[in-house]
């Protein structure tokens, strides 16, 4: 590029108002620094693209052309800063969320909600899948930040984890298996019953299995599920004993349709936690709606 951006934008203003006057006004410099730099633009050009005119300045036939380009780019310099405002005051925006259906479901949706009332403007993708996927599409940087439940194992890239909300895993049961109820059953037994559950690459499981190797039980599940919802509804229909995080079977356990088994040794509880990577680079949105649950998580807390 033979000259100066300065100078073209100098060129620009003083072509659209025909005035050198008008246009030293606009950029608030003097009538004299314009004039320079236009003879400085005509002679790094090889061109004169002015001549002075009964009321200002008019442009020569190259001039013409330079400032038909020149439109076009500065037009779109205004939109790209016009569209820059917007999203830095949250008029616009777009925010790229992982979740799987429980985190999104029982901790992330009432945000969300809160959110879009305040900015409207602003898009939200959330890409559903499990906590494995979610830690991945992470460090790929597909997302900007997930929400997931522990325990989890972190890829290699250093990734952190924020405790937002407990939750705890239980075993549901319906009436045909009311004579379990009143019972404090060994973790054994499980091995005896219809398990029902979700698959392996959940977080949910994982943690279940490993919880109950460590107390030498391996489950042999008789349903493995994709989503805990259906977990319930097979267990409604008595087809077996459900592992859900409770808040999926709240609902049912406080009608009376389920009840929740008891064991001696009770399931660690878990926690939903926010994951973001080190340095990963967000938009403004993204980090308002991070520092709405990180505020709230804050003030559970104390």
């Amino acid at each position: 590029m033979k000259g100066n951006l300065e100078h073209y934008k100098v060129f620009y203003e003083v072509a659209r108002a025909g005035s050198i006057t008008a246009a030293a006004e606009r950029l608030c410099i003097s009538q004299p620094a314009v004039s320079q730099t236009i003879k400085q633009l005509e002679a790094e050009l090889g061109s004169p693209l002015l001549v002075r005119a009964q009321k200002g300045v008019r442009m020569t036939t190259e001039g013409e052309v330079l400032y038909e380009y020149l439109e076009r780019g500065f037009v779109q310099i205004e939109a790209g800063e016009e569209a820059f405002r917007s999203m830095i005051d949250l008029e616009e925006g777009e925010i790229r969320i992982g979740a799987s259906d429980m985190t999104l479901r029982f901790y992330l949706l009432p945000y969300l909600e809160r959110f879009h009332e305040l900015y409207p403007g602003v898009k939200v993708k959330v890409t559903n899948g499990p906590t494995p996927e979610t830690l991945r599409y992470l460090k790929e940087g597909a997302i900007d930040f997930g929400v997931v439940s522990s325990p989890s194992v972190l890829p290699k890239d250093a990734v952190e984890l924020r405790p937002v909300r407990k939750v705890r895993d239980c075993f549901v049961a319906g009436n045909r298996f009311a004579h379990l109820k009143d019972r404090k059953l060994q973790l054994a037994e499980l091995s005896k019953l219809p398990i029902i559950c979700l698959e392996q690459h959940t977080s949910t499981r994982n943690s279940a299995d490993r919880f109950l190797k460590e107390n030498g039980v391996v489950l042999q599940p008789e349903f493995e599920l994709a989503t805990s919802d259906m977990i319930v509804q097979f267990v409604r229909r008595n087809l077996g004993i459900g592992m859900v995080v409770y808040d999926f079977a709240e609902e049912a356990i406080k009608q009376g349709e389920l009840f929740c088994l008891q064991f001696e040794q009770p399931f660690p509880e878990r926690e939903f936690c926010i994951a973001t990577r080190e340095k990963q680079v967000m938009s403004k949105a993204a980090r308002a709606l991070l520092a709405m649950m990180q505020s709230n998580a804050e003030e559970e807390t104390q």
